[in-house]
């Protein structure tokens, strides 16, 4: 029997998960919330802290669980466990939402009705998008779109998440052995499961500072990307990391004479994920 995910959404139905780290105050979340107080909204924070250190919340809407566990993924798979609410936004503790970011998040779900994922743009704090993203709306992401996206452009369907279990892999994600790449993996194993991943050309939300991906070297870029290959698209690892050694070359973002440490770091992360999947 089909199962029917179909609804209308409504405001009320999206929950904000934010993952964070050795926070004692609610503080932080003025500067992310600028248009209106924190406590109108749904919020779930996930505090990765240790016991001298807690977060508390006399709101309702403001739910925080205090943990002692390290890693960016497992504070995100923490918070998939614990929301209440349809639609989920996932956050982070530096970043700015623009005033209409709710009804922009439901206008996009009741437009793409069966989408397990429905991702949107960011600007820097200058208003320019933090990335180039497509023009138009997508109905489903292809190979391309999903390496592109970042976890603060990201929005989940509880209901469909849950119907077929998949979780971020804690392999990856800051604080873990591939400290980027989660997002490409989470959005693959959906894709694997044949959800619909969509795209809205609309801003959701602003970033302040450089990203993890612009804090991190050449070297440790292209083990990481070695390592997220080798997860997810392991019978064309060659085409993929040559490839987007190309368009690294194309947009001067890698020097002909750092192509074969390039390549000897892919191979390294490679190794090391080869050994996480067999178990060693």
């Amino acid at each position: 029997m089909k199962e029917n995910f179909d609804t209308i959404y409504k405001e009320t139905d999206i929950e904000i998960l934010i993952a964070t780290m050795n926070k004692d105050s609610l503080d932080f979340l003025v500067g992310m919330f600028p248009f209106s107080h924190f406590s109108e909204f749904s919020i779930l924070i996930i505090n990765q802290t240790t016991s001298e250190t807690l977060l508390i919340s006399d709101y309702p809407n403001i739910r925080v669980i205090n943990s002692s566990e390290k890693g960016l993924s497992k504070s995100r798979n923490l918070a998939l466990e614990n929301a209440v609410k349809k639609i989920l936004v996932i956050a982070d503790d530096d970043v700015v939402y623009q005033n209409d970011f709710v009804s922009k998040i439901i206008a996009a779900y009741n437009k793409f009705q069966h989408a397990t994922a429905i991702n949107f743009c960011a600007i820097n704090q200058n208003g320019t998008f933090l990335k180039k993203y497509p023009t138009d709306s997508k109905k489903q992401l292809n190979t391309f779109d999903v390496f592109n996206v970042g976890s603060i452009e990201m929005t989940i369907n509880k209901e469909r998440l849950d119907s077929i279990g998949i979780r971020f892999d804690e392999n990856f994600g800051l604080g873990a052995s591939f400290e980027m790449g989660e997002e490409a993996v989470f959005l693959f194993d959906l894709e694997n499961k044949k959800q619909q991943i969509s795209y809205e050309n609309q801003i959701l939300v602003k970033h302040n500072g450089l990203t993890t991906s612009d804090k991190k070297g050449m070297n440790e870029r292209y083990y990481i990307h070695g390592a997220v290959l080798t997860r997810v698209l392991k019978k064309n690892y060659t085409y993929w990391l040559f490839l987007k050694l190309f368009f690294d070359l194309k947009q001067n973002k890698i020097k002909l004479s750092a192509i074969f440490k390039a390549l000897n770091s892919a191979k390294k992360g490679r190794k090391i994920m080869e050994s996480i999947l067999n178990g060693k």
